[in-house]
């Protein structure tokens, strides 16, 4: 049943994360995340995801009930799931940013503007085209941020006053 879970898990928070095409990938070819994802099977992925992290099925999951899974998940990976364990850390922190607890509603909103924002086109399909664009698109920013930051201003001259 743990096994389960966790493989579920690995496989929703990989599917909720868009950027995690492999590099040089293109087409519909390669592993799960480099083909495209229609907003349906983007919004099934969230409520399984969702379902999974409910440990007491409650209908709300909470932060802990969040983390707990993620250290769940974690473990069981044994120090082989890097990659997966990130993308599943990165939902949990991005889905609890400014709370403590979430309904199925809040959970799969959150995951399908995501979604919507990956899909460059509005087509009610992100494919990995649009997951390298926006790769390509964040990487530029951060590049821009770095550059961009500004410097100290030096002091401002004090004036002398007249003797």
């Amino acid at each position: 049943m743990m096994k389960t879970v966790i493989i579920a898990l690995a496989v929703a928070a990989a599917a909720t994360s868009m950027p995690a095409i492999a590099q040089g990938a293109g087409g519909n070819g390669g592993g799960f995340m480099q083909r495209d994802q229609t907003r349906a099977e983007a919004q099934q992925r969230a409520d399984t995801m969702f379902q999974m992290l409910d440990a007491n099925k409650d209908g709300t999951v909470t932060k802990a009930e969040a983390d707990e899974a993620l250290a769940q998940f974690q473990a069981a990976q044994d120090g082989e799931g890097g990659r997966s364990a990130g993308r599943m850390q990165r939902v949990i922190d991005a889905a609890f940013a400014t709370a403590q607890s979430l309904t199925l509603k809040q959970f799969e909103g959150q995951m399908l503007t995501r979604f919507d924002a990956a899909d460059l086109d509005h087509n009610g399909t992100v494919t990995a085209a649009e997951r390298q664009q926006l790769r390509a698109q964040r990487q530029a920013q951060r590049g821009a941020s770095v550059t961009s930051t500004p410097q100290a201003a030096p002091a401002p001259a004090t004036p002398s006053k007249p003797q």
